[in-house]
């Protein structure tokens, strides 16, 4: 049977990477964008071009992260920017000047061509910590990442999903693949859930596996 987490265990098992073991949350970040790059790039069709919808949080700091490590692949890459760039903190703030000193195109506005003539559009909107409703503008962000013609992947959680209960919201995210992190989460085995998520794939960030095992016990 594969792992599952709630939302309250990944931020335990980030918690203890960063306190317990002292890996920067900065280096977890960068081992989740670049193991969704090596998946995404297998999506991508020689010549063919990437949209990345970034939000504020650390969703988005993989997004930015993914970016860099596209573009070194030599693959075309837009990021769009679902906020001003000075409401950006801590890691994902980093990433995003990484991205912007290598010019990698930031569109804040104006980006739905882009968005409907991608190839792939990568959905790094909002994460894990997500519930409730998705309040405007980020709805039409996520109605118009779902009416786009390229394939959708969504880092993490589909935008919208909640990773405990599996359970849409009024606007949620419907992938054809999600990369998520560490393990699958809870809400991932719920029906229906899987219109959504679409294939998982589970990549690794680096922390130590006895943090997730410690915190399996803890709930058994």
């Amino acid at each position: 049977m594969s792992i599952t987490l709630t939302r309250a265990q990944v931020r335990e098992v980030d918690r203890r990477a960063i306190e317990e073991y002292g890996i920067p949350g900065i280096v977890l970040m960068e081992n989740a964008g670049r193991g969704a790059a090596e998946i995404i790039q297998g999506r991508v069709p020689k010549g063919g071009s990437v949209a990345i919808v970034c939000g504020r949080g650390n969703n988005g700091g993989d997004g930015f992260v993914i970016a860099r490590h596209l573009v070194n692949d030599g693959v075309t890459v837009h990021l769009l920017l679902t906020c001003e760039s000075a409401q950006l903190s801590g890691d994902a703030a980093t990433n995003y000047g990484i991205a912007e000193r290598m010019r990698i195109p930031v569109l804040r506005s104006d980006w739905v061509d882009t968005l409907q003539s991608a190839d792939v559009v990568v959905d790094a909107l909002l994460g894990t910590g997500f519930c409730g409703n998705v309040r405007p503008p980020l709805d039409a962000v996520i109605a118009a990442i779902n009416a786009a013609r390229g394939r959708i992947i969504a880092i993490d959680v589909p935008s919208g999903l909640d990773c405990d209960t599996g359970k849409p919201c009024n606007a949620t995210v419907r992938a054809a693949e999600t990369i998520t992190f560490v393990a699958r989460k809870t809400g991932f085995d719920a029906p229906g859930a899987t219109a959504f998520t679409g294939a998982v794939h589970v990549f690794g960030i680096g922390a130590p596996r006895e943090i997730v095992e410690s915190i399996q016990r803890e709930s058994a």
